[in-house]
């Protein structure tokens, strides 16, 4: 008789992710074990537990997800996993900390679809902002963004310092080229789109960062994505559906595009759905981040 597929969710907050949980059920794990309040001394023990608990074979069966709000932590949660395992005894790990590693890498796919089909440009040609760059998703979509090439800068809204700091930080961890800037104001902001071909808007729920005056003085935008499905939308013009739908209040003379939240949010959903998949039908374990997010959010479109 096969053994029932178990995934433990690790998770450094006080409560795990119910959408996590709803996903991991129904990309067919048959048992969840949530565990809060998890430290990042605790994981090689827990890895452990649960490597050495079944044979072989039900290592197959056996997986890890780290959820939380802390992209670093999560990383270092997953190479503490990654650490404790000990041949044959060995299972895959899943770092989604708060689903920004799929957003993050469902946005920025669609994005640069987008930026190929419409403007023939790829993101290493492009200057690109992401608005609520301080936040989960966001660091996570100015990583990936730098990685493909874009000249990529984290847009805080009160300070640069912190925007800065956090640029530095993960420029060190993973050998990005993030930097950081600051939009307090509309003058900020259309100093800062002046310049950019893309700008990616992961802000606060419920929060208009891009006004239609200030996207009438981005003359070279070419695609603007947007994860907010709360009104106001968190860029004025995009709708929720738009995937490639002309941005009605830019008037860049390069034909400017919008992504909308529900567009990014279909992606994400596939995309963390056969993430999840992929860790029961893997023969060999399998360690999944934002990398490998990025590229099968490619490969999805």
């Amino acid at each position: 008789m096969e053994k029932r597929s178990i995934l433990h969710m690790l998770d450094p907050m006080p409560n795990n992710s119910p959408f996590d949980i709803n996903m991991a059920m129904d990309a067919g794990f048959d048992v969840l074990m949530p565990y809060s309040n998890v430290k990042l001394d605790s994981v090689n023990r827990l890895t452990q537990d649960a490597i050495f608990s079944r044979s072989p074979a039900g290592v197959k069966r056996t997986g890890i997800f780290i959820g939380g709000r802390d992209l670093g932590l999560a990383i270092d949660m997953l190479d503490a996993s990654k650490q404790a395992m000990v041949p044959p005894f060995e299972v895959s790990v899943f770092a989604d900390p708060s689903g920004a590693f799929t957003t993050a890498a469902a946005l920025v796919a669609c994005v640069e679809k987008e930026l190929k089909s419409k403007h023939g440009k790829e993101l290493k040609d492009c200057n690109a902002l992401v608005f609520g760059g301080t936040g989960p998703v966001g660091i996570a979509t100015g990583i990936i963004a730098s990685l493909a090439g874009a000249d990529t800068a984290l847009v805080d809204h009160l300070s640069i310092e912190a925007a800065s700091d956090v640029a530095k930080d993960y420029n060190r961890r993973f050998g990005c080229s993030l930097k950081g800037a600051c939009a307090s104001s509309d003058a900020d902001k259309i100093q800062l789109v002046a310049n950019a071909d893309i700008v990616f808007c992961v802000a606060k729920a419920g929060v208009q960062v891009l006004s239609s005056a200030v996207l009438k003085e981005a003359k070279q935008l070419k695609v603007a994505g947007d994860v907010n499905a709360v009104p106001p939308m968190g860029i004025e013009g995009i709708k929720r559906n738009d995937l490639g739908a002309p941005l009605i209040h830019a008037l860049s003379s390069q034909g400017a595009v919008g992504v909308g939240a529900l567009a990014v949010g279909n992606v994400k959903y596939q995309l963390q759905h056969e993430m999840l998949k992929l860790m029961l039908q893997t023969n060999k374990p399998l360690y999944l981040d934002f990398r490998e997010a990025f590229i099968k959010a490619r490969n999805l479109l």
